[in-house]
């Protein structure tokens, strides 16, 4: 086993690594900007490296300087986390390239499933489903005039590379499909240096639905379970929970099914993701996250595998400890994203933490970095804490997660607890009965009122 991992990234995922290396008896090495010397991660790692200014372009993006302090301080492996590189092939060979373990996937599966394009080719070889499209990244407004007329309007534009919302459009008619095309392939360039867009058939209500997936180099791959992460807000994950309210056991193994299969069929080694749209009783695949989910604690809580140790074992080369027929999956989760944000403008609060209380109790996990006199900078993404809670239903998950977030404190910046805590008082909510664009609606009407 490892005898000393380097975590390249920060906040609470960087602290939710570094816990599990601890547990394995595996020291750790923090790399840190200047605007993150006295985090919580950076205090507790064995020890820790300075690797550049607050921009992440200078610091958690920088190859060179994150490579030279794993040489330095003789860490044997690189986990990345999510964000930040985590899902950068060339990062993944760099790595690699200097006698270091790369902990996730192989460069060539990053960079195949980086390509949405690419992704979605190599998966409909591998018999899974996917939203009807455009046969690759249209090149000519005529060509992609034929394809929308092919699979009907309302058609949804995407960049190729990246994801995030970034480079997606909705085309509702003809008459706008153009200008469309043009502004999504603008942002897409912007973002991701790439302005290869594709087009899919947009869906009306659909769920977003993901399934879990751990695989060795022996050809063992494992689900952990599906997860719903369809409260998003301008395509970004909100509150998750696993399993899915509606889905039922036909369909949740028929995922299993699919997606073991797509992954074995690919040679895929260690944690990812599948992500899928699900509407009235079809799955169909959007795209795969080649790294650890920021919302993998919720599948942790339901099956009782630790995925970041997981991860870290194959990396190491041993094969799963587990099979699937080992796995018992138990009650129910949720997850919420808190953020140091304004809850009902979603403006970005940083500031210095005054007071901070945990909730805690049976069932309840909270993976943060903050503590009272914790600034949180301004330079990178707002969430700062996830609450996950979990219950032998989903009723008393859902009594738990209400106690919860009264418990919890946080003072000195505005946080997006509030808007978790009338979340949980919507009849939808409760009932299961809601989908991707539900948590937008409610927001707007909130903001009418």
């Amino acid at each position: 086993m490892f005898d000393k991992i380097l975590i390249a990234n920060r906040g609470e995922i960087a602290l939710r690594i570094h816990r599990a290396c601890r547990e394995m008896g595996i020291h750790t090495v923090a790399v840190h900007s200047t605007a993150d010397e006295n985090a919580m991660q950076v205090r507790l790692a064995d020890e820790s490296v300075c690797i550049g200014p607050a921009p992440s372009a200078e610091s958690y993006l920088n190859i060179p300087n994150i490579v030279s302090a794993a040489m330095i301080t003789g860490a044997e492996a690189i986990h990345p986390g999510y964000g930040f590189l985590s899902e950068n092939a060339y990062f993944a060979e760099i790595v690699e390239a200097h006698g270091i373990v790369f902990i996730g996937p192989s460069p060539q599966h990053i960079e195949t499933m980086g390509d949405k394009v690419a992704a979605k080719e190599a998966m409909i070889a591998a018999g899974v489903p996917v939203v009807p499209g455009s046969d690759g990244a249209v090149a000519a407004i005529d060509d992609a005039r034929q394809t929308a007329d092919r699979i009907g309007y309302p058609v949804l534009i995407k960049a190729a590379s990246g994801g995030g919302g970034k480079g997606m459009k909705v085309a509702d008619n003809a008459d706008v499909l153009a200008e469309q095309i043009n502004l999504a392939r603008r942002e897409a360039k912007a973002n991701f240096g790439d302005d290869s867009v594709y087009l899919e058939k947009y869906l009306a209500n659909p769920r977003h639905i993901e399934l879990q997936i751990v695989a060795d180099d022996e050809g063992n791959v494992v689900h952990l379970g599906e997860r719903d992460c369809s409260l998003q807000r301008n395509h970004q994950k909100v509150l998750e929970e696993a399993p899915s309210p509606a889905l039922n056991a036909g369909e949740r193994q028929r995922l299993g099914e699919i997606g073991c299969n797509a992954i074995r069929s690919l040679g895929y080694r260690n944690a990812g993701t599948l992500e899928f749209l699900y509407e009235n009783g079809e799955f169909y695949f959007i795209e795969m996250n080649t790294r650890l989910q920021v919302e993998h604690p919720v599948s942790e809580a339901i099956s009782g595998i630790d995925i970041v140790r997981e991860q870290i074992r194959i990396a190491d080369g041993a094969p799963l400890s587990f099979k699937q027929e080992d796995i018992d999956f138990y009650g129910h989760a949720i997850e919420c994203r808190i953020n140091a944000e304004d809850p009902a403008t979603f403006a970005p609060w940083p500031g210095r933490i005054v007071e901070y209380h945990p909730p805690g109790g049976l069932g309840v996990r909270v993976d943060s970095g903050l503590y009272a006199g914790y600034s949180v900078p301004p330079h990178y993404d707002s969430m700062i804490a996830k609450l996950i809670v979990h219950g032998a239903t989903r009723n008393e998950c859902l009594m738990r997660l209400r106690r919860a977030l009264e418990e919890f404190v946080i003072t000195g910046v505005r946080t997006t607890i509030p808007l978790h805590r009338q979340l949980m008082a919507q009849d939808d909510f409760i009932n299961g009965e809601y989908d991707i664009r539900w948590l937008e609606a409610y927001v707007a009407r909130q903001a009418g009122a």
